[in-house]
């Protein structure tokens, strides 16, 4: 364990030695915090900075080692004057990289703008996050399923200043009482659940102690390795959000089988370092959620509601351990007038960033916001340096599509879940389009729908096919009239028979002679009334394969 790391130590030590030192300004006493309860790790620093030089100075120094800088996700500073119930407001201090040109690579500089010039013989008060991934290295890298995670942290007891320090202190704070090792040093204490370096008095700019903890840790070390984010705002009242996940589990990568029996039988031994579930934190007024991966609804999920907030625990489809990987889908609406407003012909959306789970870690961002069509001047503001693009977006009755604001960041901690916002501006009237769109649809479909009932598409009325379809529907009809002047002669004949049945049961033939009469005026004129339909029939063409030859 000794070793590790140790080329990166020594060219580190080398190149602190010869780091320009800045002796206008002295820390009189410095607190630093090193928090390891997660694979986020996040240091705390407390320190009050004198001006011993005879120039006014604009901005403080901080340096960080190269290999810290590389995994830095965020840091914030801000200032404060006076002390105790004295102390005045807290100002936040602008930090850019500012590399001096004598510096060495592997020495890393930034610089905070302080509110106002720090004169001779003037304090001020500064504290610092900082924000760092993927600097927890898993030792051994690879573990069975009964077995704990283990990590290695690396670090100096004297935090790299490029001032000198009066006093300074180092407090590392660890997930459990349980550590396997630690760097021992003088003014060493571990109590509890921290071990405690210091105070360490009149330090040197650049004083540099490694120090190395070997310490367990089965929490969740869940790594976003993308996370693609849209939120569509529609003006009828909702803000629908959808975010797709691509997980993996970061920590002690799992080896030999996996019994499901053990882990249920036994989940914390047998499973310790297994991801379970996952938590996020929705609006309070979050509806409409959904949970799915590419096979569809998953079902082991719960919510818990109230007036604040919204929690929702994800359960995946199977425990991820070390190097497993999964991805699924979340979705929700929002109420729109929550997170959209107005000011003056401006609109402007006003809703976090980053990711609503707790401790995720992400390492590529999207965020993408679609806006309604006929959005124009659009601006975001975003807290934090991110990289910018727009695109269009096509839905559902769009003519030339949704602005869509792209958002992209690497290295997102739940520190970067702040609020920003998208200005635009946008026309009421354009609210009207798409159920115009709909209305002149729906006309449209049923004016044709009756022109095409109604109209007579042949092409010429005079043509032979047109003539033949015309006498056709002619012969068509003809014989439907004869088909009833028979239907009817047969009702007659039914009568007929009946009066003969009649008058053989009873003997009247006066009323048979009536119905027979009756029955005889009827024939003619139905005979009457057949001729002419035959006469159309002989004389259509159309009806030659139709009568007999004899008719004809």
């Amino acid at each position: 364990m000794s070793s590790f790391r140790f080329d990166l130590l020594v060219l580190l030590v080398f190149s602190m030695h010869f780091a320009p030192a800045l002796s206008d300004l002295v820390i009189s006493k410095l607190d630093r915090r090193i928090d390891l309860t997660s694979q986020i790790v996040r240091v705390t620093l407390t320190f009050k900075v004198e001006n011993t030089g005879t120039d006014p100075v604009s901005e403080v120094s901080l340096t960080f080692p190269e290999h810290q800088a590389n995994n830095l996700a965020l840091l914030a500073a801000v200032s404060t004057e006076g002390k105790g119930k004295t102390r005045g407001a807290a100002t936040n201090l602008p930090i850019k990289i500012k590399q001096p040109d004598d510096s060495p690579p592997s020495l890393i500089w930034y610089a905070a703008s302080l509110p106002k010039e720090l004169g001779k013989g003037e304090s001020l008060n500064i504290d610092v996050l900082a924000v760092f991934t993927h600097v927890l290295r898993p030792f051994p890298e690879k573990i069975t399923q009964a077995e704990s995670q283990l990590f290695l942290f690396q670090d100096s007891a004297h935090f790299t200043s490029p001032y000198n320090v009066k006093v300074q202190s180092l407090t590392v704070k660890l997930p459990s009482e349980s550590v396997e090792s630690y760097t021992k040093l003088e003014n060493t204490k571990f109590s509890g659940s921290e071990i405690k370096y210091g105070p360490y008095e009149k330090l040197a700019a650049f004083s540099y102690s490694p120090v190395i903890v070997h310490f367990p840790s089965n929490k969740p070390f869940v790594v976003a390795k993308e996370l693609v984010r849209e939120i569509e705002i529609s003006h009828w009242g909702n803000v629908q959000v959808t975010e797709h996940y691509n997980i993996i589990h970061g920590g002690a990568r799992s080896t030999g089988e996996f019994s499901r029996l053990d882990f249920q039988a036994r989940p914390h031994v047998r499973g310790a370092s297994a991801v379970r579930n996952l938590i996020a934190m929705l609006p309070p007024r979050a509806h409409s959620i959904y949970y799915r991966d590419a096979i569809g609804n998953i079902s082991t999920s719960n919510i818990y509601a109230d007036s604040s907030k919204t929690l929702v625990e994800l359960e995946p489809r199977y425990p991820m351990f070390g190097g497993w990987k999964t991805c699924f889908t979340i979705g929700y609406g929002l109420p729109l007038q929550d997170y959209l407003f107005q000011l003056g012909g401006t609109r402007f959306l006003n809703i976090t960033f980053g990711s609503p789970m707790n401790d995720v870690l992400v390492e590529n961002l999207t965020l993408k916001v679609v806006l309604p069509e006929g959005s124009r001047d659009i601006s975001v503001s975003v807290p934090f340096p991110v990289k910018q693009s727009q695109e269009t977006t096509f839905s559902h009755l769009d003519i030339a599509g949704r602005p869509t604001v792209v958002v992209e960041k690497v290295n997102v901690v739940p520190e970067h879940n702040q609020y920003f916002q998208v200005h635009y501006k946008f026309s009421n009237l354009s609210l009207l389009t798409e159920p115009l769109m709909l209305i002149c649809g729906f006309f449209s479909l049923f004016v044709a729908c009756i022109i095409y009932m109604h109209a007579d598409f042949t092409i010429s009325k005079s043509s032979a096919s047109y003539i033949a379809k015309l006498q056709w529907d002619e012969v068509q009809g003809t014989i439907q009239q004869l088909q009833d002047i028979i239907n009817r002669c047969l009702l007659i004949h039914d009568k007929l028979e009946a009066s003969l049945r009649e008058l053989s049961r009873t003997g009247d033939v006066q009323a048979s002679k009536a119905v027979r009469k009756s029955a005889d005026a009827l024939l003619k004129d139905f005979s009457k009334e057949s001729k002419p339909l035959l006469a159309i029939l002989q004389s259509s063409p159309q009806a030659a394969h139709i009568l007999p030859k004899s008719w004809l």
